[in-house]
């Protein structure tokens, strides 16, 4: 097993990539058996893991880490086990691989397919959140891929240690380690956007300057969202108590999250009850709470400036606006919103058609908590990021986002001049079984 002490980062890009063209011939029960070998080399480690990221904890918030990026870093003994049990979730996963999308008699003897095929590479630059190394290393062996992660300086011993149990649970299987490599230096991040003739994908977790900052610097395809600027709109026709603890849930229950909600939208007609309830149940939660002017003729708050309508706190700051009707809030939602996830309260279900037909968002959701955007609680397993462009994949990414398809075709001597001129034969374009 080689590191980038070893080797540069071209030769271990294409050791990467040599190593992803045996796994993606792999059969489905030897990639199940290298993941639940990464999830028993995962448990094993557990102590050492933790301790690694206790030491990263420590030194980052000497360093004066933001609260928001602090969160994301900290492992907690439950929060690595529900990382190992996505790991698992993914093993139960239908292979994403080889699956059959078209099959088509073109002539006697002429059949097209179309079928599923790994990406190839994955590079994987993240910031903070070591689970991401877990997550995405998991549905990279699932869907067939090699992968190169670069984590963050600030979880760097972190990551070490949870590629080392990776490594130790790919060496006892039929996936050889070099499949998933590790990069710590800080350079290293620009030139893994330069390695276009050997990375298919590359997946940004982190702050939207960071994942901006990806997309402007590679010609390689770029997965990922840069803004997390989620939206409650809390309608005239909402049940209010449900509506308060979507709200506090949406923005408490995990506040540095990319699915947390940044505003607050309210209709006029349940403004004062609606507000009178929900302010101090936030307030409860030690949320900070900025208003329009609307707002402010019923709670004293901080006034909200246009700049808050486009920010993402990622922290316990809110903001709120008094909205004429369900047109406002759906276009203040469109413009300032980053197409991530909005969700409407509302008992109105035509109101409730009309938003999430009209919002331009990723995930829109009515009458439950922006927090349910996430890919293990799709059911995904895990996710590898969440996608906010209107191509696919859209939204939080698991499997079906880490293959592409080949068309295969198979004749019996077959030309394109029996099909053209004045005798040209006819297609059959028999859809087959």
């Amino acid at each position: 097993m080689t590191t980038q002490i070893d080797l540069p980062l071209t030769a271990i890009a294409r050791k990467t990539r040599d190593c992803a063209q045996i796994l993606a011939v792999l059969s489905t029960e030897e990639k199940n058996q290298a993941i639940e070998a990464i999830a028993q080399a995962l448990e094993a480690a557990a102590d050492e893991i933790l301790a690694a990221n206790a030491a990263d904890c420590a030194a980052a918030a000497q360093d004066g880490i933001p609260k928001p990026l602090y969160h994301r870093l900290k492992l907690d003994r439950a929060k690595l086990q529900s990382a190992i049990a996505g790991v698992r979730d993914v093993g139960k996963l239908a292979d994403p691989v080889g699956a059959v999308q078209i099959h088509r008699q073109l002539d006697d003897g002429l059949i097209l397919k179309r079928v599923t095929c790994p990406l190839g590479v994955l590079g994987v630059i993240f910031e903070a959140r070591p689970d991401a190394a877990i997550q995405i290393s998991a549905l990279a062996i699932k869907s067939g891929n090699g992968m190169i992660l670069k984590g963050g300086k600030e979880a760097i011993r972190s990551c070490e240690a949870i590629v080392k149990a990776i490594h130790l649970g790919l060496s006892q299987t039929a996936i050889s380690p070099d499949a998933v490599q590790l990069l710590t230096t800080r350079e290293a991040t620009l030139e893994l956007l330069q390695l276009d003739q050997f990375v298919d994908l590359i997946i940004p977790r982190g702050s939207n300057s960071f994942v901006r900052f990806v997309q402007e610097n590679t010609r390689i395809p770029v997965l990922g969202h840069a803004d997390g600027i989620c939206h409650l709109y809390v309608d005239r026709a909402a049940d209010l108590s449900q509506a308060v603890a979507i709200t506090v849930d949406s923005k408490t229950q995990y506040p540095a999250a990319c699915n947390a909600i940044e505003t607050l939208l309210i209709h006029e007609a349940i403004a004062p009850a609606f507000l009178t309830l929900v302010a101090p149940a936030l307030q409860q939660h030690n949320v900070e709470l900025r208003g329009d002017t609307r707002t402010r003729e019923i709670l004293d708050i901080t006034p909200a400036t246009e700049a808050d309508w486009s920010t993402e706190y990622s922290d316990l700051i809110l903001s709120i606006k008094v909205v004429d009707s369900l047109t406002d809030a759906i276009a203040h939602i469109n413009e300032y919103g980053s197409g991530h996830t909005d969700a409407i309260v509302t008992e109105n279900t035509d109101a409730a058609a009309t938003f999430l037909a009209q919002v331009n968002a990723a995930g829109v959701f009515h009458n439950c908590s922006t927090r349910f955007a996430d890919g293990f609680r799709y059911g995904f397993g895990a996710e590898v990021g969440i996608s906010t462009q209107k191509m696919p994949p859209r939204g939080p990414v698991g499997l079906e986002g880490l293959v592409t398809y080949k068309y295969k075709l198979v004749g019996n001597g077959h030309i394109v001049a029996t099909y053209s001129g004045d005798n040209a034969k006819s297609f059959a374009h028999k859809d087959l079984d």
